[in-house]
């Protein structure tokens, strides 16, 4: 099941510009390792769903994964062969705006190798270019 809003307060959202880094969320918090994001794009709620099934399958049992980013945004379409004008499409799918230094993926509990060859089955399923990131312990 694809993750979506329980409810918002405006249907449809306007695009925004896309710019700067990440000031929140750019740090990895609850797990050892992250899978942080290095561009800015709207990570659809399909690709967050088959990067947690693919981490899942390949884990199993074993550690714990955190996803760290939620798909807030509406994104609407027009329906294909329709004129032009008649006002914003309806809307098709939810998206998360990510910008680089987002870290989008947590896993806790696994050996270093394992979190790595997890991350790179997720990566696989984005469509931003990533990076492993380790959490810093004290400054």
């Amino acid at each position: 099941m694809n993750l979506m809003p329980k409810r918002i307060k405006y249907r449809k959202a306007q695009r925004g510009t896309m710019k700067g880094n990440a000031t929140r969320g750019n740090t990895v918090a609850m797990g050892e390792y992250g899978l942080m994001s290095l561009e800015h794009a709207w990570v659809s709620a399909r690709e967050i769903e088959a990067g947690r099934i693919a981490a899942s399958h390949f884990m199993g049992k074993a550690g714990r994964l955190f996803i760290r980013i939620f798909p807030h945004k509406p994104i609407s379409k027009h329906p294909a062969e329709s004129r032009m004008g008649k006002g914003k499409g309806e809307p098709e799918w939810y998206a998360a705006v990510v910008k680089p230094g987002t870290v989008m993926y947590e896993i806790g509990g696994v050996p270093e190798a394992m979190a790595k060859e997890t991350f790179n089955l997720i990566a696989h399923k984005m469509s931003v270019k990533t990076k492993f990131v380790l959490r810093r312990h004290g400054l």
